[in-house]
């Protein structure tokens, strides 16, 4: 059956490419999926509040917890503005599958060099980034304040050349080349009040940054109370890898059950820490950076997030060895040094395989310098995608150690209920910076890791 659903406020930006498609943008899903969010939300106000369930009902009823059910709601499409290249056949065609999968009806198109056909194209001016990208979201996003998340599609260029933030090579004069989805979650942060700016310098990069106003919060993402955006991207080496990850965010939803699935938190023991160092993670920013943070706070780090997954009954495997571990399959997490581990092997990386509604983060310096396949260089985040992970953090230039996610942040998120990108953005210091955040903006974690579901 061939449908087509224009949003009143949207219907300029529908383009004629997603009209008369064969997959339908509401259909019997969609309406499961708001029933089940009511559900939901009291479920998840409960755990927030812990307060008997009885007594959020009879509040309920009288009409005095809109502000209960307001910070437990579940995200909607509606809140999503889809930002796809017409000038890319992949960007074009990733949109319109998202589009119909996830109900989404706020579009923007734009045109600019198809990032998906050549390393070179990867990379946009400043000029052009403004002109081609950064104006019609601007445009589309002055007309719906109800927007918080931003999500773009393979094709759309990963690296501005020239940003009046991002880093550039230490002791250089250079252009600044921050990401271009990091870029767009800060484009309003010099017009908003507290905003704080910084410098950050260390391991061979210097340049500017955002202290990111979302971090370690613990209250659902809106744009109104915190400014910004959060901004995800579908992309991976090929067309079907960036598909899959709405298909993947999709089956995490809909599963209900524990499978085997655990978290893999890979510590590399050569860079040492203390015990105490564990209970203070993570290290806050609230300045400019003079140098890069210890390697050992990133293990204390995981070792928090272990305590964090244990007591709630996430399976979890905690590696202190010096071998960097492969091997694995139905991961439903997986933090990593990456490339960077003096153990690390290809083959090990490779080897890992993940379940519907994964996240993860390595701390690799340039893990999300290109999603074209390549040879040499540290290691990919776009292999655990072709892998089979549902959501994951990058970089496409030196972020420094402080800009990689924290994993306790992002655990403790994601099992308490928050989507992925709030997730992944409450775990990341900085925007206007080295950051792209992987997957469907609304993927949450399977019904059996959510603290409030179990």
């Amino acid at each position: 059956m061939s449908m087509v659903v224009l949003d009143v406020q949207a219907r300029d930006t529908i383009p004629v490419a997603f009209q008369n498609t064969q997959a339908p943008l509401y259909n019997l899903a969609t309406v499961a999926f708001a029933i089940d969010d009511v559900r939901e939300s009291f479920m998840h106000a409960s755990f927030l509040f812990r307060l008997p369930t009885l007594l959020i009902l009879v509040v309920a009823a009288v009409g005095c917890s809109s502000r209960l059910l307001a910070d437990s709601a579940r995200h909607t499409a509606d809140e999503v503005l889809l930002v796809y290249n017409a000038d890319s056949p992949i960007s074009t065609a990733i949109a319109k599958t998202y589009a119909g999968r996830r109900g989404i009806t706020k579009i923007a198109v734009i045109h600019c060099a198809d990032s998906a056909v050549s390393a070179a194209s990867e990379t946009i001016s400043l000029a052009d980034y403004e002109g081609k990208i950064a104006g019609p979201v601007r445009k589309f996003l002055a007309r719906h304040p109800e927007i918080n998340f931003v999500v773009l599609t393979k094709g759309v260029p990963i690296r501005i050349d020239g940003g009046e933030t991002g880093s550039r090579n230490e002791h250089t004069t250079g252009n600044l080349h921050p990401s271009v989805d990091s870029y767009l979650a800060a484009m309003d942060y010099k017009f908003t009040k507290g905003a704080v700016k910084i410098s950050i310098h260390g391991s061979g990069a210097d340049g500017f940054g955002w202290l990111n106003r979302y971090w370690n919060k613990n209250v659902p993402f809106s744009h109104a109370a915190f400014g910004g955006y959060l901004v995800t991207r579908l992309d991976g080496y090929t067309r079907m890898d960036a598909e899959a990850l709405v298909k993947r965010s999709l089956e995490a939803e809909a599963e209900t059950t524990h499978d085997g699935g655990k978290v893999l938190l890979d510590v590399q023991p050569v860079f040492k820490f203390k015990g105490t160092d564990v209970a203070v993670q993570p290290l806050a920013v609230t300045g400019s950076i003079p140098d890069e943070s210890d390697y050992g706070s990133w293990n204390a780090d995981m070792v928090k997030a272990e305590g964090i997954l244990i007591a709630r009954g996430v399976p979890t495997e905690l590696d202190k060895d010096e071998v960097f571990v492969g091997d694995r399959s139905n991961l439903m997490g997986y933090f990593s040094w990456g490339s960077n581990d003096a153990k690390y092997t290809a083959r090990a990386y490779e080897s890992l395989r993940f379940a519907p509604g994964s996240i993860g983060d390595t701390a690799v310096s340039t893990s999300a310098r290109t999603f074209l396949p390549t040879t040499g260089g540290q290691s990919l985040v776009a292999d655990l995608v072709a892998h089979g992970i549902t959501g994951v953090k990058g970089y496409t230039d030196e972020p420094l150690l402080q800009a990689i996610a924290s994993p306790s942040v992002a655990m403790d998120r994601y099992t308490s209920g928050f989507t992925l990108a709030e997730s992944l953005y409450a775990a990341s210091r900085f925007v206007g910076w080295e950051d792209v955040v992987i997957g469907d903006p609304l993927a949450r974690a399977p019904a059996w890791m959510r603290e409030s579901e179990q």
